[in-house]
């Protein structure tokens, strides 16, 4: 990995930052799309779970309700990672701060629950015949295998997981390298995506099962008390944390400072208001003490 750029090195790129007019000119920043290999990676995730659902559904008896649930959840963070990703809203994140968090909450708040709840692994898998569901599963069912997912999904080992992604890509010298190369903003995406599914898999994909509900109850609230803590401190904070966007948020009538405190307001408030109404659904749900719901029956 490569090594952390100190601030000054990024004195010449912010100073190349401020002619917002002409970087416009340039080309079209705020578009719609994205590299090649995100277009392919989102068109795959939907045509094997659009197979699988396919495949699965004659064979769905009696779960067939439950079956268009899980697609219409899966649907949902598909479009909210097409939002985040291959929107305008990716093009504006490099113009202000406060756009870019406004992704990175679509990322991990939004398209992350949705995708859990849409169960998308068994339906993936059910994209490829039966010969391949079989190799597929042998080679999950191996030692180094269980033991890395089962590392990865614990509950605790998640909650952490996601805490340090959040914390160390706000670091002013990782949040910044990551906006002056292409493949360390890929990286910081990706580890904000794939950290909040397993936070999100251990809060929503475990419920009633030996971890309960209880635990993810916890993992809720302080997950919200340490994200509105980081907005707390953009919102109050009387320097710029990432000098390399310069006045680029003039684009939007904002000031640098202006940018950071309301992006730090949608970390803070909006982002934990999420967190906080998982944790009261889940709340009322344990209250009730309904019973854990069952395994998808499918008949061969």
């Amino acid at each position: 990995m490569r090594r952390l750029i100190a601030l000054p090195a990024f004195a010449p790129l912010a100073a190349r930052a401020h002619d917002v007019r002409a970087e416009l000119a340039a080309g079209p920043a705020l578009g719609w799309g994205a590299e090649w290999w995100v277009v392919t990676l989102l068109a795959l995730s939907l045509l094997l779970y659009a197979a699988g659902l396919k495949r699965l559904w004659p064979r769905a008896h009696g779960a067939r309700r439950r079956l268009a649930r899980q697609a219409a959840w899966f649907s949902a963070g598909w479009a909210m990672l097409v939002l985040a990703l291959a929107s305008p809203l990716d093009g504006a994140g490099s113009y202000a701060f406060s756009a870019h968090m406004v992704q990175h909450e679509v990322l991990m708040i939004v398209a992350g629950p949705l995708l859990v709840l849409g169960r998308p692994l068994a339906l993936w898998l059910w994209a490829f015949g039966p010969e391949g569901r079989l190799r597929i599963a042998a080679a999950t069912r191996g030692p180094a295998v269980r033991a890395a997912w089962g590392a990865l999904t614990a509950p605790v080992n998640a909650w952490l997981l996601h805490f340090a992604a959040l914390w160390m890509w706000h670091v002013p010298a990782c949040f910044q390298l990551a906006l002056a190369d292409n493949g360390m903003h890929a990286l910081q995406h990706t580890s904000f995506l794939a950290t909040a599914l397993l936070f999100w898999w251990a809060v929503l994909g475990r419920e009633g099962g030996h971890h309960g509900r209880g635990g993810a109850i916890v993992y809720l609230f302080t997950t919200m008390m340490h994200t509105g803590a980081l907005g707390a401190l953009f919102t109050m904070s009387e320097t710029i944390w990432y000098p390399l966007y310069g006045n680029r948020a003039q684009l939007f009538g904002l000031t640098p400072l202006e940018d950071q405190q309301l992006g730090g307001l949608i970390m803070w408030i909006p982002g934990g208001l999420a967190y906080l109404i998982a944790g009261l659904v889940l709340c009322a749900r344990w209250l009730r003490q309904g019973p854990a719901p069952r395994a998808l029956e499918v008949r061969p």
